[in-house]
């Protein structure tokens, strides 16, 4: 599994609007220029987080996205899912069922990796994210 700047991308958006924003609409365009990715990279993200019902747009004068939930509601696992599709260590686990899945004998393993990925992932919210003030999470995505 390795998520690709789709999904970390996503959580840097996220974690700037919900820094940035308040009640107030955002423009992608300030985005871009604090997290320095492209502003046509962006669309596309943000167009998916629209789809899932993260962040709502406005068009016009005053328009640009804000969150639609609170950060503490907005599960990190839920995002890279809906970013990445799925974040399953290996195939076997998505949707099509493997041949071998009787006498597998790593089945289980991957099961668990799979687990504890999702276990992991869906702990932290983009509240949890912002926090500065916590030992451990002064990295950057």
């Amino acid at each position: 599994m390795l998520i690709s700047t789709k999904g970390r991308y996503a959580l840097r958006v996220l974690i700037d609007m919900a820094e940035h924003s308040g009640n107030e609409y955002i423009k992608l365009k300030d985005i871009a220029e604090r997290q320095e990715i492209s502003e046509k990279y962006l669309e596309s993200i943000v167009k998916q987080l629209v789809l899932n019902k993260i962040v709502t747009g406005l068009r016009g004068k005053g328009g640009g996205y804000k969150l639609a939930k609170a950060p503490d509601e907005i599960i990190v696992g839920e995002v890279l899912r809906f970013m990445e599709g799925s974040l399953a260590p290996v195939a076997c686990l998505e949707d099509a069922p493997c041949p071998r899945t009787a006498e597998c004998r790593t089945l289980e393993f991957w099961r668990g990796l799979d687990e504890t990925i999702r276990r992991y992932t869906d702990s932290f919210t983009v509240a949890d994210l912002t926090r500065t003030d916590n030992a451990g999470f002064d990295y950057i995505i």
